[in-house]
């Protein structure tokens, strides 16, 4: 639960069309009821999509600050790993580990019927080709109804005809990635224990168990390369993404391209 006390909003720059942009610009009318969805479909993936993820973070404990302060909840965040898993990125908060929803399936009907399931109102996923296909009967339909902002994100953290960039001005934007990267042998001597007095899931055994189980997901190769696309972002340590703001029905029409080795 290190977000809410790790992460705050001014920690990022936020551009939107080349102009400075808010959080509000970002995610306009944002409320207490908001559920951020991460689709990834390739190793690490969701690394690229850190900042919009973080904010979105932020997002969920500004809007009702007691959050910070009175309650012990975990952001309301789901990643969607497609096809299979592709590394716990539950670092970032995905936690409990329900909140990384494991898809045995490339099937676009079954992830929106998971994101569906969950109640996500804000939506990411990744730059795939868009696909015309046919979604079970109302689902689609409920997804319009609900999801306000979709957006489109690239593994390496820039994204090709981009409107948005994320920058962070603090190097704490970049705990949560670098965790993510870290080897799991590091991860076992170097559990962290809470300062705060609270319960924190590094300190959780079913955390490490988590990680433990996701381990096989990815290849020390892997692991290299989501690390030197982290680097080549950052300039002084701190990292720029990118970003595009696409309609909903565009959104879904990737998901069917998710995971997908002909995509």
């Amino acid at each position: 639960m290190h977000v809410m006390s790790l992460l705050k909003t001014e920690m990022f720059d936020v551009r939107i069309d080349g102009a400075p942009a808010s959080v509000q610009d970002l995610f306009p009318n944002w409320s207490e009821h908001d559920r951020f969805g991460l689709v990834i479909d390739d190793a690490f993936g969701g690394i690229g999509a850190t900042h919009l993820l973080q904010l979105a973070m932020t997002s969920y404990y500004d809007v009702k600050p007691t959050r910070r302060t009175t309650l012990t909840v975990y952001p309301e965040i789901y990643a969607f790993h497609v096809g299979k898993g592709h590394g716990a990125h539950a670092h970032y908060d995905f936690w409990p580990a329900r909140r990384e929803v494991i898809l045995a399936t490339t099937d676009h009907r079954e992830i929106l019927d998971a994101i569906n399931d969950r109640g996500i109102t804000r939506l990411a996923v990744p730059d795939r080709p868009m696909r015309d296909v046919i979604h079970r009967p109302k689902e689609e339909d409920a997804a319009f109804d609900r999801i306000s902002s979709a957006f489109v994100y690239d593994a390496s953290g820039r994204t090709s005809g981009a409107d948005v960039t994320i920058t962070g001005k603090d190097r704490r934007t970049e705990h949560n990635p670098n965790q993510t990267l870290r080897p799991l042998a590091e991860l076992r001597m170097n559990r962290v224990s809470s300062a705060t007095g609270r319960p924190v899931k590094e300190v959780d055994d079913a955390f490490l168990h988590w990680l433990i189980e996701r381990e096989p997901d990815i290849t020390d190769d892997d692991r290299h390369r989501a690390r030197a696309l982290r680097e080549s972002l950052k300039t002084d340590g701190l990292a720029s993404e990118s970003y595009r703001r696409v309609p909903v029905a565009e959104a879904l029409k990737r998901l069917a391209s998710a995971g997908r080795a002909d995509a």
